[in-house]
């Protein structure tokens, strides 16, 4: 993967993006997908992605919950926005609580991406002590001090956790 930083700099990089995100507990543990994202980085987050322009909100998270995971989902609940912001990379998150509808989770891929390069590397629930001990680096900010899995579903508002760029 040696330019895998490289195109997601040029895919991703030095422009505004909405994405979408899917909160899904189960057996209180959380839906997670590990991003490799070159020289050794990797990246934990909930399913989903940027959103595509003239389909909605819903019916983008639907779309990024199949390419990751193979699962059919349905919104329940808007939960929260989280402002990303590592330059190069700028991106505006919402996050929706889901329900899986129907499907067997299997590891998608990221079609904006080539073959070669793709980010997803594993698709596992985790539970809160598994969290915990990912390093916070190699994790999204909303989940560095939770102490509950659902601690993610009582949030609500603008978030902009440990932003470097944001005053």
């Amino acid at each position: 993967m040696p330019n895998i930083e490289k195109e997601i700099h040029e895919k991703f990089g030095h422009r505004l993006r909405v994405r979408v995100n899917g909160i899904h507990i189960k057996n209180n543990q959380i839906l997670m997908v590990k991003h490799q994202m070159g020289h050794g980085k990797c990246f934990w987050n909930v399913p989903g992605g940027g959103m595509e322009y003239g389909t909605s909100t819903l019916e983008n998270l639907m779309r990024e919950f199949r390419e990751e995971t193979g699962l059919r989902v349905k919104a329940t609940t808007f939960l929260f926005v989280h402002e990303f912001l590592e330059p190069p990379l700028h991106a505006i998150e919402l996050f929706f609580d889901i329900i899986v509808e129907e499907g067997e989770i299997y590891l998608g891929e990221d079609p904006e991406l080539s073959k070669e390069n793709q980010l997803i590397a594993e698709i596992s629930y985790l539970d809160i002590e598994h969290l915990a001990k990912i390093p916070k680096e190699e994790k999204h900010p909303i989940f560095w001090g939770i102490n509950s899995v659902n601690d993610v579903r009582i949030w609500k508002g603008n978030f902009n956790f440990e932003n470097k760029c944001i005053k």
